[in-house]
């Protein structure tokens, strides 16, 4: 217990490493380092950073390579829009405009609710989208 509290207010500092490890320019080139970065983002993710649920979320839903590891960062990344991090809010209107697998179904209430929660924090996509939305009679 007390050893997940420690964590828990570690992970700022995880997903921050994580982060510039990622940013680096060894990121792509090393592949120790990736997959150290990789498992420091989920650590940080699975302890609540709500940044490192969004990053994580985007990287596994963009970039996984199977269909279990994007229904994971899809799964990430609704935490996150919960937590109220805009981009996630933005990445969640999408998928559940466009849907995913069977887990993610076609959702255009939630799209839509999930684009005004980003658009509300000043998300320039999320505004875009909205006023097409409203321009062209989508989504219901």
């Amino acid at each position: 217990m007390l050893v997940r509290m420690l964590f828990k207010q570690l992970a700022p500092l995880f997903f921050w490493l994580a982060y510039r490890a990622f940013r680096s320019r060894y990121f792509n080139d090393s592949a120790r380092i990736r997959r150290w970065a990789m498992n420091s983002f989920r650590l940080a993710a699975d302890l609540g950073n709500r940044r490192a649920l969004s990053v994580y979320g985007y990287l596994l839903f963009l970039r996984g390579d199977t269909e279990q590891s994007r229904i994971q960062g899809g799964i990430y990344l609704e935490r996150a829009a919960e937590q109220g991090d805009s981009k996630a809010q933005y990445q969640m209107g999408q998928i559940h405009e466009q849907g995913f697998a069977s887990y993610f179904r076609i959702d255009p209430g939630k799209a839509l609710a999930c684009y005004r929660q980003a658009a509300a924090q000043g998300h320039t996509l999320a505004i875009n989208r909205l006023h097409d939305v409203y321009s062209h009679g989508e989504l219901g």
